[in-house]
């Protein structure tokens, strides 16, 4: 196989297909046209694109000829983000304040250039290469609905990818254990008494309280968790107060916990939820936890990061890999790896001569497209790698 040299005959289209996407941005739960574009790509692949009437995205199999009896996921998202785009490119966003300012246009084309490539190599392995397209990533939910449609339940293994503004063109990056931190959101809400703002004495505030449990709540970062652990906590969002004279009897606020360690991510909770009970009890308010989990620690499977790893280098040498620290940021593909092992890449896409630096989610997002061939063929080649059971 050369597979390198085929995707890079690809990359007109892929490119191509890229550009029709990016025009045509869907935002999360509303990837309509998407999913029917999708469809209609697999088809003329001479795939069966299976789709579900309560929700988006689509999903083929490609199956080997080879005797082998594993399944392989490769996984792309599809949605875009409530952002008026800013780039000036001739395929700009149509579609006013949506854009794929995350990269999931890139995406969906490099499984659409794998797909070429693993049918055409279907001599090549056994098993089953899935491919989904996904919808709903950015609602850090999307990956749920099919966990609970059981399309994981005989996928023996995963693989997904990103393209990453901070990650040089063409450098890719794989490496095994905690590669993105888990991001679970909280609500605090402080009752107090009101009272007029010249006779605090009478009242009970909830002003006070809040800030006392925003100072607070730092001390778990900065006391009680491990200093080795990685650990940040955020009150984004706060409100409270009707009046500049009164004393506030109500505060709400919103915030978001990230961390890489599974440890850690279990004992925050009760972390917080001591604080806020005890802060608010010292000032004779009440206050309320609410603490919703969203994606889990993005785990790289050891063995499945070196077949990655290996591929890449069996399509670009030992050059082709590159370093990138540990990502603060969320990926839904987490509850994917909760139900099977999995890998997750990184595909560079900055390239300052060109201007392309701004980061992912910026309304100038852009990507250095010569990349997107690469990124086609590492998917096809770690399908057939895991599926062959080669790890280079």
């Amino acid at each position: 196989m050369q597979l390198a040299k085929e995707a890079q005959s690809l990359e007109d289209w892929i490119i191509e297909k890229r550009r029709h996407f990016h025009r045509h941005p869907e935002l999360s739960f509303e990837e309509k046209e998407t999913t029917a574009a999708l469809v209609e790509e697999l088809k003329k692949m001479g795939l069966e694109p299976h789709t579900y009437p309560d929700y988006y995205g689509v999903w083929a199999d490609i199956r080997g000829e080879k005797p082998g009896d594993k399944t392989v996921m490769l996984r792309a998202d599809i949605d875009a983000l409530p952002i008026q785009e800013e780039t000036e490119l001739p395929y700009a966003s149509e579609k006013e304040n949506v854009m794929h300012a995350c990269g999931h246009d890139n995406h969906m084309a490099m499984l659409l250039g794998a797909a070429k490539l693993l049918t055409a190599h279907r001599q090549d392995f056994g098993g089953t290469v899935r491919l989904l397209f996904q919808a709903a990533e950015e609602s850090c939910h999307g990956a749920e609905y099919y966990v609970k449609a059981g399309l994981l339940d005989d996928v023996d293994a995963i693989y997904g990818c990103h393209v990453w503004a901070t990650l040089d063109a063409p450098k890719i990056n794989v490496a095994a254990g905690p590669r993105m931190s888990s991001c679970d959101n909280f609500t605090i809400e402080v009752k107090g008494v009101p009272a007029h703002g010249s006779a605090p004495n009478y009242g009970i505030d909830a002003i006070v309280t809040a800030a006392a449990i925003i100072m607070q709540l730092q001390t778990i970062v900065s006391r009680r968790n491990d200093p080795r652990d990685n650990l940040a906590i955020t009150i984004g969002e706060i409100e409270g107060g009707p009046r500049f004279n009164i004393i506030s009897d109500h505060v709400v606020m919103k915030g978001t916990v990230r961390t890489h360690s599974r440890q850690v991510r279990e004992q925050v909770e009760a972390w917080i939820r001591n604080i806020v009970e005890s802060v608010a009890k010292a000032n004779g308010a009440e206050a309320t936890l609410d603490y919703q989990y969203f994606p889990g620690v993005l785990y790289n499977d050891e063995k499945l990061a070196a077949i990655a790893a290996g591929a890449v280098k069996e399509l670009y040498g030992e050059e082709g890999l590159g370093e990138h620290p540990l990502i603060m940021g969320s990926e839904d593909f987490s509850y994917f790896l909760e139900k099977v092992p999995g890998v997750y890449a990184l595909i560079g896409i900055r390239n300052e001569e060109k201007g392309i630096i701004y980061q992912n989610h910026h309304s100038k997002f852009n990507v250095e497209e010569s990349v997107l061939k690469r990124g086609a063929a590492l998917y096809a080649q770690f399908a057939i790698d895991y599926l062959e059971e080669r790890d280079n």
